[in-house]
């Protein structure tokens, strides 16, 4: 597709979405915006703009992207806990950094579990683009996980997970979404650099 045709592909479809898929693309810019600050509400905007995308992936065959919008309304609600109890002190929960060997780990267990599920997925349902769906999926269970507990890496992880997401969406036609995400990616680049200047500051 032509730059120009994509283009009036977006308008298009923002001309035609429903005020559904409007409010779920609204609060899903407000969660990271959120995140980025380290503000709980950044759950609330979360768990809304979840369950509507729930309904609307599955519309659209993504069987996985789907499911996963169950796990993240779970964690929403793990994620606002973690980050208000946090740390013993009650200042709230610190950013930490994993070790090499520890992305290495998640790395391969992404993998892993992503080609066993693509596989399923495309012997015995008629799922679309099973093993991109299936890495995406995967990946997001591993890295809104690394959110709540606050996790510095998990910015590089959404950077990844999100340009693949972008493919998915496209072929799809979901423009709308795909855009939504090509705004993430931009403030994913803002989040991983406010964390890492916290996390520098606190770790002396």
């Amino acid at each position: 597709m032509s730059d120009q045709g994509l283009v009036t592909a977006l308008l298009q479809a923002a001309q035609a979405m429903s005020p559904w898929e409007s409010a779920a693309v609204l609060l899903g810019i407000a969660y990271l915006l959120l995140a980025m600050r380290e503000s709980l509400w950044c759950w609330y905007a979360a768990f809304i703009s979840t369950a509507i995308f729930l309904v609307l992936f599955w519309d659209v065959g993504l069987l996985m992207e789907s499911a996963l919008q169950v796990y993240y309304l779970a964690m929403a609600v793990y994620g606002w806990w973690e980050w208000q109890q946090g740390s013993e002190d009650e200042s709230g929960l610190a950013i930490s950094s994993w070790s090499a060997r520890q992305h290495l780990i998640a790395l391969l267990a992404v993998l892993f579990v992503s080609g066993v599920s693509g596989l399923l997925l495309e012997q015995f349902t008629g799922a679309a683009l099973p093993y991109l769906d299936s890495f995406t999926t995967w990946g997001s269970v591993l890295t809104t996980w690394m959110v709540a507990r606050k996790i510095l890496e998990n910015w590089l992880y959404w950077l990844v997970i999100d340009s693949v997401s972008i493919y998915l969406y496209l072929d799809r036609e979901l423009y709308l979404t795909a855009a939504l995400f090509a705004v993430y990616l931009v403030i994913v680049l803002f989040g991983y650099r406010k964390w890492l200047l916290h996390y520098r500051a606190i770790s002396g």
